[in-house]
């Protein structure tokens, strides 16, 4: 049996990408970063046994040491891992150029960049020598984001992050490719989860929605289905790939 730690696992993409994984079989560790109570409840909501619940701020070295060995503790190995944790655009985390004073500006960039590149890089580095020192295949996937290819205004940090995040995925294929590990990248674009619901009820809902030419915005399990197939062994050759799911709101060139 496979055993696979999805991080940010309390609710929206990780919440829906562990469920997907207990539903093929696999053993899942739950990470949540604060709210404990929403990640028992992802527990609750998983297929089968022996599913763990780890908690932590990721962007603290030791902290992401520990979720690891803890993770590993709670399943017995890892052997998947889903770098899904990260902070999102927002009232609290945005900083325009134009608009933000200076130490907001440094607070904001670093923390950003510490959770959604530096701790996936970490845990990846983290996960990927336990399986070498193992000698056993594994898979890695990062969810980034369309932002890493049209850009943030209003959180560039955000869009930096991501496609460092994409980046940071390819160059680990390559250098884990000789070990029989595959590391892919996600790109969603926007995601109708439970924290994106007042945006969707309110003013911008409309055009949210406009961005697609379905009239809709994602879904969190529209995500996890592709979490599940780069994930699964058959998925092996496309690792290096950053595989779009904007509902062509976003085209690449």
């Amino acid at each position: 049996m496979r055993c696979a730690l999805v991080t940010g696992a309390s609710r929206g993409i990780g919440r829906a990408t562990a469920i997907a994984l207990s539903e093929r079989g696999e053993k899942v560790a739950v990470h949540f970063g604060a709210d404990q109570a929403a990640a028992q409840e992802t527990v609750s909501l998983l297929h089968g046994e022996g599913h763990v619940l780890v908690g932590g701020d990721l962007a603290d070295p030791a902290t992401a040491q520990r979720v690891v060995a803890e993770a590993e503790a709670g399943l017995g190995q890892i052997d998947v891992l889903v770098n899904n944790a990260g902070i999102a655009p927002g009232p609290g985390t945005d900083h325009r150029v134009d608009e933000t004073d200076f130490a907001a500006w440094q607070q904001r960039f670093t923390r950003m960049i510490d959770v959604d590149l530096t701790a996936p890089a970490n845990l990846t580095y983290l996960v990927a020598r336990s399986l070498i020192a193992r000698e056993a295949p594994g898979v890695i996937v990062n969810v980034g984001s369309r932002g890493a290819f049209r850009g943030e205004p209003d959180a560039p940090a955000y869009g930096a992050a991501k496609a460092g995040l994409h980046a940071f995925g390819q160059s680990m294929a390559l250098a884990l490719a000789p070990h029989g590990i595959a590391v892919a990248s996600v790109a969603p674009g926007f995601i109708g989860t439970e924290r994106q619901q007042p945006k969707l009820e309110g003013p911008a809902g409309d055009g949210l929605r406009a961005q697609s030419p379905f009239g809709r915005v994602g879904t969190a399990e529209e995500v996890a289905a592709a979490i599940l197939y780069l994930t699964s062994p058959e998925a092996q050759w496309a690792s290096g790939a950053v595989l779009d799911l904007n509902g062509a709101s976003h085209l690449r060139t």
